[in-house]
Formats: C-alpha cells, sequence, structure tokens
C-alpha cells in the first residue's frame, strides 16, 4: 500500500499521545522514519544579497516531509540553473517533528484474522510532518539583483501546488551591512 493522500494530514488537530497508566513502554512511539529532506541551506550563504523572498503560510497546516523534499529539489534545481549556484541561498524554516502514525486496517476476504480493528489503535509510524501557524515562514531565498529576483519569484510561485492549502511569497530588501572595521 502507498501513501495516503495529504488531505488525511495536513489538518492541525491536536495529536493524540498515549498516556500508560502501569507502563511507560507503551508511552514511546517506536520505529519512527527519520526525515527524507537532510539539506536544509543550499547555494551561497556567505554571498552579499540585496532582496530576500519569504514563502509563507495563509493558514496553520502540517506539512509532510516528502513534500518538503520535493519542495526543496525542486527550488534549488531551477535556481541553479537559472541564477547560478554563486547568485542565490535558499533556506529551509521547517523542521518535520511530529511523528505521523497510522492503524492499517485490511479489507476483503479473510481480513478479520490480520487485525484488531480499533482496539488499542495507537497506529504504527508512517512518516514525519513540520507542525506550522499561520503567518510562518516555510523557506526563504535570498538573491542579488532584481532579475534575479523576478526568476526567483516565479520559480516560488510554481512550487506551490506541491505544497498543501495556501500559501503568499512577501519580498523584503536587506539592509546593507555596516562594516565591521570601524576606525
Amino acid at each position: 500500500m502507498g501513501l495516503r493522500p495529504a488531505r488525511c494530514y495536513r489538518k492541525l488537530d491536536r495529536p493524540y499521545t498515549r498516556t500508560a497508566k502501569r507502563s511507560a513502554e507503551k508511552a514511546y512511539v517506536r520505529g519512527v522514519p527519520d526525515p527524507r529532506i537532510r539539506l536544509f541551506d543550499m547555494g551561497n550563504p556567505k554571498g552579499k544579497y540585496t532582496y530576500e523572498i519569504d514563502l509563507i503560510t495563509k493558514q496553520p497546516v502540517q506539512i509532510r516531509h516528502n513534500a518538503l523534499e520535493s519542495v526543496r529539489i525542486f527550488v534549488n534545481k531551477k535556481l541553479d540553473t537559472q541564477i547560478g549556484k554563486e547568485n542565490y541561498w535558499l533556506k529551509i524554516r521547517v523542521y518535520p517533528h511530529h511523528v505521523l502514525r497510522e492503524n492499517a486496517l485490511l479489507t476483503g476476504a479473510g481480513a478479520d484474522r490480520l487485525q484488531t480493528g480499533m482496539k488499542h489503535a495507537f497506529g504504527r509510524p508512517i512518516g514525519k510532518a513540520a507542525r506550522v501557524k499561520r503567518g510562518a515562514t516555510i523557506l526563504s531565498v535570498r538573491v542579488k539583483d532584481k532579475t534575479s529576483l523576478g526568476k526567483a519569484k516565479a520559480i516560488i510561485k510554481a512550487v506551490t501546488p506541491k505544497l498543501p492549502l495556501k500559501y503568499k511569497t512577501e519580498v523584503v530588501k536587506l539592509a546593507a551591512r555596516p562594516s565591521s572595521q570601524a576606525a
């Protein structure tokens, strides 16, 4: 069985945590998978940039780790080919901490011998998600000039269908840093 649709996990409901009264062992979630996203900074972090484009959520949402990884790959690849590796800095600002669990039920003939229904239905871990509040920044891209700014905005706008719910982009002009060698 493949992944369930993202709509099953995008609501930001209070997570159920099992508390065991007699043994604390049952309260732990075992076998939590590692998040797919590994790199959170791409490009040139030491460059001097003029503009920053932020992708901001309009609603509270949970974003699965595989969606974050696909967004990272898409944006990094497009920025690398269109702007150049030395002319941008991409930073993913959220981390998938929340463990997603699923109580898998089988249907069809003979399924009654393979499951317990909803009895002790804590669920097995199937992935991780980032719990994001309204107005939080998902990712930031810093660029040097106006032409790169237009390209980066188009790339970020093109990546929003890979994420659940609605987002907005915000452009911030970065202030020039004062020189550290003051006499």
